[in-house]
């Protein structure tokens, strides 16, 4: 068979080779943000450090590691819930999400901030963390090979 879209070669019925489904995406896609995140935090955390102390580091690091556990968790439950039941990932994201932010919330006014807790630090380490994890989950997806048709029975043929 051939394409009438260009003039070329006919097509031969060589065997053609699938790559298949990513593996653990959820947890594929954790691991690269979380790398990106870190690293971002730990060039963060060093302008932190030279131009404000260490309490400045330690406020940068604080703010991004509360993203990567806000983000982190979204990515664990999609592993889990993922495999036992796809179809309804999106609801548990969904619940997930609002259980999170009101979780948050809570803890956050509850403890409240420390008085060694620099403010702009805080944020530029959650911003840092929050941009390049979500570079990095999209950078992952474009990546991933999701399987949405299952692969044709073999019915006995041989291929050359």
């Amino acid at each position: 068979m051939t394409s009438n879209a260009e003039p070329g070669p006919a097509s031969g019925k060589g065997h053609v080779g699938a790559s298949g489904p990513t593996a653990s995406l959820w947890l594929h896609l954790l691991k690269i943000s979380a790398a990106a995140a870190a690293a971002g935090l730990i060039l963060c955390g060093a302008a932190a450090m030279i131009l404000d102390g260490g309490a400045a580091a330690l406020s940068s690091a604080l703010g991004g590691l509360l993203v990567m556990l806000f983000f982190g968790i979204s990515l664990l439950v999609g592993h889990y819930v993922g495999r036992s039941n796809p179809s309804g990932a999106i609801g548990v994201f969904v619940a997930t999400y609002f259980i999170k932010v009101v979780g948050f919330a809570i803890v956050m006014f509850v403890l409240g901030a420390p008085q060694w807790l620099q403010g702009r630090w805080f944020v530029a380490g959650a911003v840092v963390a929050l941009v390049l994890w979500q570079a990095a989950e999209i950078y992952g997806f474009s990546k991933a090979r999701l399987q949405i048709y299952n692969d044709p029975e073999d019915k006995g043929e041989t291929r050359a």
